[in-house]
């Protein structure tokens, strides 16, 4: 881990050699004046109006804002000799650049163009045919961008190399006399701890000494799949990184409405593994003795806590100043997880058949024995579908179309600008209160929303089930066919392409053209079955490499998987915490706020893995 350590420095001095000073005011300027300065994604455009006797309006309108109305750059007057306005523009999607004439209001011409960050530009609008009146408008290059995108590059070539550093050694302790060398030095005890942590767990024939204790142990964490706990490491660290910021990358931050980046991935594989976990947990407690009424108190205490933590410790409107009923947001994401969680383990529970999860009942069509034998909880999640499907398309909402599913500020022609989230936002607003719900929803910038709206609401918890149910039958799957793993891989396939069928269909494989688009602000049913089309092909993959085959250890996902909610916690709660966060030397660069980022994720997975060294795992 000294390797990793060592890793995130190399990132940072790295990062700040090419990170480029910029000036960290804000400012767009609509006339002719001195350049503005630029923030991080944006680029100065400077417009050269050659027509004698005409002004012109300059709008422009993102590639990524669906059905947006033009919003105005720049009001250009009649040509002077110069530059006739100065703008700034944004360089993460492309533009599309509209102008029209002031006086007739008629449009002179559209350009789509891509715009490179920190880059200048010159729009020159010039008459071609004087008697034809003809007009043409050319972007010129002033100054070349930035390649915004190096430190990520060089930052995967750094942690590739601590791979390959690792995989070296690894095969190098399995030289015989390395191994030995390196026993003599070091405590052979402790140092077969270290290895078997690092590169994975040891097989029943090494044991550590003659002492029945660590064999016990041994026995024990074979049994538990390593894969399991990957999975959730992976989803808490991409979680981990994004909600830091991502490097201020717009592909790591939460899509503005409809689609998909990374950081929308994240949030339900962990349910989706949450899922898993309570199957495999609920009957190995049940197994061993503990009775429903006992196990149920468990549920409702976890859930309790859950919803506890996240309203009072983890709760992102502290940021309004101190935490008061006030601007108490009573949504967010371990409300949503203990919600979620306290659903689908008691209806695990209440429906859970002794031999079903273990394949020993008789059935008539064992090719279906991890679904049939639990077909009432089916039933209850279909009846939870139809309600949101209900809910959604069919509420009547005030002053929105019926079944409106877009954003609302300028989208859709700013037609509806008050209706965000269309029936979600609206339960939310009626039942919480504008003030208890998240202020600064994703698509507020892009959008330019002007009411809140929060994506961990009320009628978005209702698929959330839906996505932990979804990986509860992994978890069935897991418990159906034990130690049948090619019965186990070929159901994990079969899932994934079913979700696939269903998410295809539902958005008409199109990002804004279907009848459900994939939509994580709405929590929508496509979103729901893509999530769990990638997360079953993930739990395939990790679960061949991991437990099948013993070709990867799951580190170092593995560790803060193992302390899934204390790193969550932890990495909100000291979030501008040294060394953690630091001030910057220029808050505009990507560089300095990926190495940040990154230098925080591999710090909180260099603590999972002493706190695993050490045996502290903070259950809930």
């Amino acid at each position: 881990m000294a390797a990793a350590m060592a890793a995130a420095v190399a990132v940072a001095l790295a990062a700040l050699l090419l990170a480029q000073g910029r000036t960290q005011s804000r400012g767009e300027v609509p006339t002719a004046g001195p350049p503005p300065p630029l923030k991080m994604d944006q680029a100065l455009l400077l417009v050269r109006n050659e027509l004698p006797v005409q002004g012109l309006r300059l709008a422009a309108r993102s590639s990524a804002c669906h059905r947006c109305s033009y919003q105005l750059l720049a009001v250009v007057p009649p040509s002077d000799g110069g530059p006739s306005a100065v703008a700034v523009v944004d360089t993460q999607h492309p533009l599309s650049l509209l102008l029209n004439g002031s006086q007739a209001g008629s449009e002179l011409c559209k350009i789509q163009y891509h715009f490179g960050e920190f880059g200048s530009y010159c729009l020159v609008v010039k008459t071609l045919n004087t008697s034809a009146k003809a007009i043409s408008c050319d972007i010129v290059v002033n100054e070349g961008p930035i390649n915004s995108y190096l430190p990520i590059l060089f930052a995967f070539l750094v942690y590739s190399g601590i791979l390959a550093i690792l995989i070296i050694c690894r095969l190098v302790m399995k030289i015989g006399p390395v191994r030995n060398w390196v026993y003599k030095k070091l405590n052979p005890r402790e140092t077969d701890r270290l290895i078997n942590s690092e590169l994975g767990s040891p097989s029943a024939t090494d044991s550590l000494s003659s002492n029945p204790s660590p064999r016990l142990w041994c026995a024990t964490s074979r049994q538990r799949l390593r894969s399991l706990d990957t999975f959730r490491g992976l989803s808490l660290i991409i979680m981990v990184f994004v909600n830091y910021g991502g490097g201020k990358y717009w592909f790591f931050k939460h899509e503005s409405w409809n689609g998909l980046t990374v950081a929308d991935l994240v949030f339900p594989w962990f349910v989706f593994i949450m899922g898993t976990s309570i199957a495999l947990s609920l009957s190995s407690m049940l197994r061993w003795g503990s009775s429903k009424q006992k196990v149920l108190g468990k549920i409702l205490w976890r859930s309790f806590l859950l919803i506890l933590l996240g309203v009072i410790v983890v709760n992102p409107n502290y940021c309004l100043g101190a935490l008061s009923w006030e601007n108490l947001r009573i949504p967010g994401v371990l409300q949503r997880l203990g919600l979620t969680y306290l659903v689908v383990a008691a209806l695990e529970l209440l429906f859970t058949r002794a031999g079903a999860d273990s394949g020993t009942l008789e059935m008539s069509c064992p090719a279906l024995q991890d679904i049939l034998p639990f077909w009432p909880q089916w039933i209850f999640i279909l009846v939870l579908e139809v309600i949101w499907l209900c809910l959604t398309f069919l509420l009547p909402v005030p002053g929105c179309p019926r079944g409106y599913l877009g954003p609302g500020g300028i989208g859709d022609f700013g037609n509806y600008p008050n209706c965000t989230g269309g029936a979600a936002g609206y339960i939310d607003r009626l039942v919480l209160g504008e003030k208890h719900m998240y202020q600064h929803p994703s698509c507020n910038v892009l959008y330019q929303t002007t009411v809140p709206y929060d994506p961990e609401g009320i009628l978005g918890t209702i698929n959330t089930i839906l996505m932990a149910f979804l990986g509860l039958q992994a978890g069935k799957i897991i418990l159906s066919y034990r130690d049948q793993h090619k019965q186990i891989m070929s159901r994990f396939f079969i899932w994934s392409i079913v979700m696939g069928i269903i998410s295809a269909t539902l958005t008409k494989c199109s990002k804004e053209e279907g009848f459900i688009p994939i939509n994580k602000n709405l929590w929508s049913t496509s979103y729901v079955t893509t999530m769990s089309y990638f997360a079953f092909i993930l739990l395939l993959l990790m679960y061949y490499l991991v437990d099948v085959k013993r070709l990867w250890s799951g580190a170092p996902f593995f560790y803060p998987g193992m302390n899934s909610i204390l790193v969550y916690i932890g990495h909100e709660v000291f979030e501008n915490y040294f060394p953690f966060k630091w001030r910057m030397q220029d808050s505009q660069s990507h560089a300095e706020h990926l190495t940040q980022n990154l230098t925080a994720t591999t710090l909180w997975v260099i603590i999972s893995y002493l706190l695993y060294r050490k045996k502290i795992f903070w259950k809930i």
